[in-house]
């Protein structure tokens, strides 16, 4: 690792999706984007669904979904810990937009507060995989 790079992890609950030397990180966090260089002040803070993307290098960057979850920022590490994670490569919009409507459902349907805020957590998740492939269509 050199001085102009460091280490990030991906974890989503079924598996490692990413895990390399980066030279820049931008993530989601719950107050907004934050931007994460080599030798960072530590930080612990939540994410919000939305997109994670690393700058391997100049010309590389990989973009991935999170639904929310956890960062954790080390001088020379950055760990995200979410439930679901996704490879820009693997997003499907089809899916994304099925979601989006049973959310949309199920927040019609809701007989509990806790029905509707799980519902409405599904509607946010869906809609920010939405809008990161409409954002990567207009890239390509």
């Amino acid at each position: 690792m050199s001085d102009k790079t460091m280490r990030l992890d991906i974890v989503s609950a079924e598996e490692e999706l990413f895990s390399a030397e980066v030279q820049m990180v931008y993530a989601p966090a719950e107050m907004g984007e934050v931007g994460i260089t080599p030798k960072h002040t530590p930080l612990l803070t939540k994410l919000k669904a939305g997109d994670v993307r690393a700058e391997i290098s100049d010309s590389e960057t990989k973009i991935f979904f999170i639904s929310g979850g956890i960062l954790e920022i080390q001088p020379n590490a950055v760990t995200i810990l979410s439930d679901t994670a996704i490879r820009e490569s693997d997003l499907d919009e089809d899916r994304a937009k099925k979601s989006e409507l049973a959310a949309k459902q199920a927040m019609e349907n809701s007989n509990s507060d806790m029905d509707l805020v799980k519902a409405k957590t599904e509607l946010a998740q869906a809609a920010a995989q939405l809008r990161l492939i409409k954002k990567l269509k207009g890239k390509r």
